[in-house]
Parts: C-alpha cells; sequence; structure tokens
C-alpha cells in the first residue's frame, strides 16, 4: 500500500490554476470551431486543438489562432470568394530570400512538425489520462508502486488512442482502404507516440520520485499539474520524430 504525499496548500491552489487555465483555454478553442463556424477542413483537428489546449494552456490557444483558425473551412471559402494580395496565408508565402519552388514545397516547417506533434499528442493525453484514472480505481500496483503499473498502461492507451487520430488524418488525405489505414496509421504515428511518451515518463518519474517524498495522490490537482508539465516535456521529446516522419513521407503535414 502506497503512503501519498499531500500537497502543500499554496501548490494545490497554484495548481487549480493551473488547471482552470487549461480548460478554459480548451473551451475557448471549442467555441471559436463549433460556436463562431470555424470548422476544420481535417475533422479530426476539431479535437486536437482543444485537447492540446489541457497541458499546452494558452500556447495552444495562439497556435490554434495563428496556425489552425487559418485552415478553417470559413475562412478558405472567404479566401477563395476575395482572392487578393492577401489571400495567401501567411505560412504559406515563401520567406524573404527564398524561392518558391519544389524543393520549397519539400520543406517541412516548424509548425508543421508542431501540428504532427500535437496530434499526436491529443492521442497521448486522452489516452495517458483514461490509464491513469483506471490504474487509481482498480489500485494497480507493480512492485508496490501505481507509477510503474501507469507506465504500461499510459503506453497502451496512447498508443491505440494515437492511431486511431492518425487513422482519421492519414485515410482521407490519401484515400486508403481500412486495412491500409490502419497500417498507414501504425507507421506513420508508433515512432512519434513512444518518443512523447518517453518525455511523459520521465517526467512523471521525476515528480513521483525524486521531487515528492511519497509520490502524489491522483486525486489532488497537482498531480495532475505536473502531469501538464511532464506532457510538454513529451511534446518536445516527440518533435525530431515528428519532423523525421514528415520528412520520410510517412506522416502527412497538415
Amino acid at each position: 500500500m502506497e503512503i501519498y504525499h499531500h500537497p502543500p496548500a499554496w501548490l494545490e491552489a497554484l495548481s487549480w490554476g493551473s488547471l482552470a487555465v487549461a480548460f478554459a483555454t480548451a473551451a475557448v478553442i471549442l467555441a471559436d470551431i463549433y460556436g463562431r463556424g470555424h470548422r476544420q477542413k481535417m475533422p479530426i483537428m476539431e479535437a486536437v486543438y482543444p485537447i492540446s489546449a489541457l497541458y499546452w494552456g494558452p500556447v495552444a490557444l495562439w497556435f490554434y489562432l495563428r496556425f489552425g483558425r487559418r485552415k478553417s473551412k470559413k475562412i478558405m471559402a472567404e479566401r477563395a470568394s476575395s482572392p487578393g494580395p492577401g489571400a495567401m496565408a501567411m505560412e504559406e508565402r515563401p520567406e524573404q530570400g527564398e524561392r518558391s519552388s519544389e524543393d520549397q514545397e519539400d520543406r517541412v516547417r516548424w509548425w508543421q512538425v508542431a501540428k504532427a506533434d500535437s496530434h499526436c499528442g491529443a492521442g497521448c493525453t486522452l489516452g495517458d489520462i483514461g490509464a491513469e484514472w483506471l490504474v487509481f480505481t482498480l489500485g494497480l500496483l507493480i512492485a508496490g508502486k501505481a507509477l510503474y503499473a501507469d507506465f504500461p498502461l499510459d503506453l497502451a492507451f496512447a498508443w491505440t488512442l494515437g492511431v486511431v487520430f492518425q487513422y482519421f488524418t492519414i485515410v482521407p488525405m490519401r484515400d486508403l482502404g481500412p486495412l491500409r489505414g490502419i497500417w498507414a496509421a501504425i507507421r506513420a504515428d508508433t515512432l512519434s507516440i513512444v518518443a512523447f511518451q518517453i518525455g511523459l515518463f520521465a517526467g512523471m518519474f521525476v515528480y513521483q520520485e525524486l521531487i515528492f517524498p511519497n509520490p502524489l495522490p491522483k486525486t489532488s490537482a497537482t498531480y495532475w499539474m505536473f502531469m501538464q508539465l511532464s506532457m510538454i516535456l513529451g511534446f518536445f521529446t516527440a518533435l525530431p520524430a515528428n519532423r523525421w516522419l514528415l520528412r520520410k513521407g510517412w506522416k502527412e503535414k497538415m
């Protein structure tokens, strides 16, 4: 039986604030997508952006407004109906000193890598949350620790949902059948999911084994604020994998 470390009141209050900002940010994105009609050309991104806000908070909102909303059907239709110098999205214009060429089209830009990473991260986030609560509900332990039960279940759930998210991206973009679509989704996202989970698990180990003398209870806000930080770490550890997968052509640029 584990003995839990109950965080100080100030840290718990700070953690509740972090969670509240994250959920408020996700609500703003959802309101913009569904309330203001900025439905995405790629429907799965309507889930990716608000889920990313659960750990990135206002950073996810900035990214959505800068690189997500511009790809909504509404704004793309407005551009098509009123072409002009501003019709081309800023992110699609060649940077100063660059040529518009096939090489330019093949270049992988940072925001494309970030989109691919956030797509992978959204599946991982939902999978991790579900697995964490399952471990808590069932009281699962490995070597006397819930943390070690979290790791395999988190990975299994994250991989499953990550592949599902990728399936609903890659199949419509490549017009694939179900079986080919499943294989393409597995090939496209397995490496990035593993890379994301490596960073997440490293963060979880640090705050569960090194920072606090005993593990935090999953019912505390502090546990989930540190999970947010661990997910951000996972986002960064998955960036190189996503860049490689985009360059390899196994993942689609969005």
